[in-house]
């Protein structure tokens, strides 16, 4: 009989190899993918949005996004993900399925997307002349500043976009949420993007 394995992996298991890649000194592009987070999607049933928003308000301490923002709250990050419907990002099994179903019964539906999306961080010198490559997003600071999302698309993959807080040094943090069947295609055609200034490859059990 076939042994099978359900290891729980992830998406770019096979296509991520750390170490720095830059044959110019430092690298201009540090890209990490973060493993390891809870992802659940929080969508108000018709004409509750009212009162998934103050169940929200009550659960987080903070209200939840409803233009495209990235909020943080003390232990998760909430981010917009269209009408009516926002992501919450958190480690350590605080915000499950199971865990939010209480708080949200008769106002939203959920979906956990924990194992259905791949989560990228991007950040260097050279970020968004990377990210400008893929995406039509104005990402100069002054339009996307921190904690400015985007539902869009890079290199016709869909994905969502939003800008973490900034690096001790003050160099922006972009982070990226792809479905988990084209995380692969996605993280060649950003590592093409991200040649030309050198980068610096990694995996991360932290939030950034």
């Amino acid at each position: 009989m076939a042994d099978f394995s359900w290891d729980v992996r992830s998406p770019l298991d096979r296509a991520l190899v750390a170490g720095a890649y830059s044959a110019q000194g430092e690298a201009g592009v540090s890209l990490t993918e973060i493993r390891n987070f809870d992802l659940v999607q929080v969508m108000a049933r018709r004409g509750k949005a009212a009162e998934m928003a103050k169940a929200a308000k009550t659960r987080f301490g903070v209200a939840a996004p409803e233009t495209p923002r990235a909020v943080d709250a003390a232990d998760a990050t909430l981010i917009w993900s269209g009408p009516g419907q926002f992501l919450v990002l958190s480690k350590g099994g605080k915000y499950t399925m199971d865990g939010l179903a209480p708080v949200f019964a008769g106002s939203a539906s959920l979906s956990d997307q924990s194992h259905a999306r791949a989560l990228i961080s991007v950040s260097g010198e050279k970020a968004r002349a990377m990210l400008a490559k893929q995406s039509s997003i104005d990402l100069h600071p002054d339009v996307f500043g921190v904690g400015a999302a985007a539902a869009t698309s890079m290199d016709h993959t869909s994905v969502t976009l939003w800008r973490g807080d900034d690096l001790a040094d003050g160099r922006a943090v972009f982070n990226l949420l792809v479905f988990a069947t084209f995380a692969e295609s996605l993280w060649h055609t950003i590592l093409d993007s991200a040649a030309e200034y050198g980068v610096t490859i990694s995996h991360s059990e932290e939030l950034a």
